[in-house]
């Protein structure tokens, strides 16, 4: 079974593994993992570069095969957007491997097309969300790795997670979801659904400012992600 790329494994102590966006580098997560890594061990697989075609089963085969590789028995989680759906997935089929499950922005509920119908309703909110660092890191994925990313995002689109949310919700894993305040890609009554149907704590984030953070704020403000980790009391940062 190939093995994914981890160009991110930084500090020590329990193992954290952060699963990126769609089409997103695992570098853009760089400052979360830099203040993480006074906590724990982070590492950040790259979900993409892949060799041959990409499929769920084939990538999430290669992502159990990367922790077997690197000693890591059971790992504490952490997905943002489009990783979500992999990490729901290694949670149903390998509980034990599990720790705790952070969702952050995630395609949980999203079935069929609904989300790109959503996309091509209101294209302004796409706009919004394109940062220079979000645009730039899809950007160069899309150079390297655009067949890949055509299959990603077709199984994204239009796999159904409902019997995933069932079986990690029967497990008991802590699990927990985080929301962008203003996130212009995903509609958080969908987020709300996808933490009910797993029995997950859900928190909108709340910055001291009040300020509206959108869907990438977990790289965009690290900071202020890495509090809303803190305020779950994760084993991983104990």
């Amino acid at each position: 079974m190939q093995r994914l790329d981890v160009p991110i494994d930084t500090g020590e102590g329990p193992p954290l593994v952060l699963l990126q966006g769609y089409g997103m580098r695992p570098g853009i997560y760089g400052g979360l993992a830099r203040l993480l890594a006074e906590r724990c061990r982070v590492l950040v697989p790259d979900l993409f570069a892949v060799e041959g075609g990409w499929s769920y089963p084939s990538v999430l085969g290669s992502l159990v095969a990367t922790l077997d590789h690197l000693g890591l028995e059971r790992v504490s989680m952490v997905a943002h957007s489009f990783g979500g759906g992999l990490q729901l997935g290694l949670a149903a089929q390998f509980p034990e491997r599990v720790v705790e499950l952070v969702f952050s922005d995630t395609l949980g509920m999203r079935r069929g097309w609904r989300l790109a119908d959503e996309a091509l309703r209101h294209p302004v909110r796409l706009l919004r969300l394109a940062t220079p660092a979000a645009a730039g890191s899809f950007a160069v994925s899309w150079a390297r790795h655009p067949r890949q990313l055509l299959e990603a995002g077709w199984w994204g689109f239009t796999s159904s997670r409902d019997g995933a949310t069932r079986v990690v919700a029967s497990a008991g894993l802590p699990t927990h979801v985080l929301w962008a305040n203003r996130d212009s890609v995903l509609n958080r009554r969908d987020g709300e659904a996808f933490a009910q149907a797993m029995d997950a704590s859900f928190t909108v984030a709340a910055p001291d400012d009040r300020r509206p953070v959108d869907h990438d704020w977990m790289f965009q403000d690290p900071a202020l992600f890495l509090c809303h980790l803190e305020d779950l009391k994760l084993e991983a940062l104990a």
